[in-house]
């Protein structure tokens, strides 16, 4: 995992306060408190994904005497709708801790957990060091201020390739939005983000949001985020604002839902089918909705498997991951010569148009939804905050205040 100590730890497996039952709602390793009946001095410590941070559960375990940690996935939903939630997960720390951290998936945990008296050994070779890096923002010169439509993609790429997909295609989107709202004046000033260090722990947005003072949060009217938007074996999913899938992770802040139906219109317009996309919070939008701010955005996935259903609405493979080289060198303008499965690859262009690790037709059509909603919030936020807007070339709205104020209650979705 990012920021686990580097390192060997060796001992007995130890589960702490694992929910093994559904729907499995697992607090296992939250507080200080689920170390006091157990015993983890100088054993590993077993803890199963879910309601905090990964590093909130390793730095507790750590302060408890446990030599190392293991964080299993959540295994919620089902292994066929949220393999995400069941397989071997990427995750990070957020910060430098002192044991080796590691992750594995449902099932390995699951057994971890049953075998009585099972002694492992894991072993970290990590470096953490201070490294600078940048957010790069542009905003319009016309709109009021104290109602900000924001929108935001990161700009860096797993160490393991160049971002083809993940994310050159969100940032790349975004820019050219930016670039034609040049020309108009908005009734709301929008601001773009490309965020620095996402694959680091989303650290330029999670930096951005904790400098803002509390107006400045009240000032962001709604914050959209493109992470991700061409992926070869594409599904066209919109964050689930209001959790009317009911997987995963629950609903957005309130006025979410609302910046869902504006995507839901847009596919609707094309005649062309959706999917619901939970929160997640492994992308940039976490640090917003964790201090309630409405988002939403698009996402047509990554390591996830492509169902039988969702091959029958949007074409391609079922049984293949969404993006078949994810944080691989292979996510590059030339796949196959960095790696990809020649077969696959030869399969997925038999079914799609593919320019290297980018499905051309999911790009187009995601790059004219993110032009079509930050237009349309750049306009009018009321369905979202209650702010009156106006109609492009009419008069200024008429409305005076900020409208419905964002609280300060945490979400929490981020980093788990």
């Amino acid at each position: 995992m990012d920021y686990s100590g580097d390192g060997v730890g060796q001992g007995q497996v130890v589960a702490v306060d694992l929910s093994l039952t559904p729907p499995r709602a697992s607090t296992s390793g939250c507080e200080a408190s689920d170390f006091a009946t157990v015993d983890v001095v100088g054993k590993i410590a077993l803890m199963q994904r879910g309601t905090c941070g990964f590093g909130d559960k390793v730095a507790n375990a750590e302060a408890a005497g446990a030599v190392g940690a293991i964080v299993m996935n959540q295994g919620n939903g089902t292994p066929e709708a949220n393999p995400d939630r069941y397989d071997l997960f990427a995750g990070t720390l957020g910060a430098p801790v002192g044991i080796p951290a590691v992750s594995v998936s449902y099932d390995a945990g699951a057994q971890f957990a049953a075998t009585a008296g099972l002694v492992l050994r894991i072993e970290a070779d990590t470096t953490s060091e201070v490294r600078s890096t940048e957010n790069v923002f542009a905003q319009t010169r016309h709109g009021r201020t104290d109602n900000v439509v924001m929108a935001g993609a990161h700009l860096d790429s797993d160490p393991a390739g160049p971002g083809y997909n993940d994310n050159g295609t969100g940032s790349a989107a975004l820019l050219e939005v930016a670039l034609q709202m040049a020309k108009v004046k908005p009734a709301n000033a929008v601001r773009f983000a490309w965020w620095g260090a996402e694959e680091a722990g989303l650290v330029g947005s999670q930096y951005y949001v904790d400098s803002l003072t509390e107006q400045q949060v009240g000032d962001i009217a709604l914050y959209l985020n493109f992470d991700m938007i061409g992926s070869p074996n594409y599904v066209f999913g919109v964050y689930d604002g209001d959790d009317s899938a009911q997987q995963g992770a629950g609903p957005g802040p309130e006025g979410s839902a609302q910046i869902e139906q504006v995507f839901e219109r847009f596919f609707a317009s094309r005649k062309l089918p959706t999917v619901p996309s939970d929160f997640t919070g492994r992308s940039d939008y976490g640090a917003f909705i964790a201090v309630d701010i409405p988002a939403g955005g698009l996402f047509t996935g990554a390591e996830g498997i492509k169902t039988a259903e969702e091959a029958a609405l949007f074409g391609g493979l079922a049984g293949e991951a969404y993006d078949p080289c994810y944080h691989q060198a292979c996510d590059s303008l030339t796949p196959v010569a960095d790696g990809a499965d020649p077969a696959l690859y030869r399969a997925l262009n038999k079914k799609y148009k593919l320019r290297g690790n980018v499905n051309v037709h999911a790009l187009d059509v995601n790059s004219d939804a993110i032009a079509a909603s930050v237009i349309t919030f750049a306009y009018d936020t009321s369905a979202v905050n209650g702010v009156p807007g106006k109609t492009p070339g009419k008069g200024k709205g008429k409305g005076k205040g900020h409208g419905p104020k964002h609280g300060h209650h945490h979400h929490g979705h981020s980093w788990r």
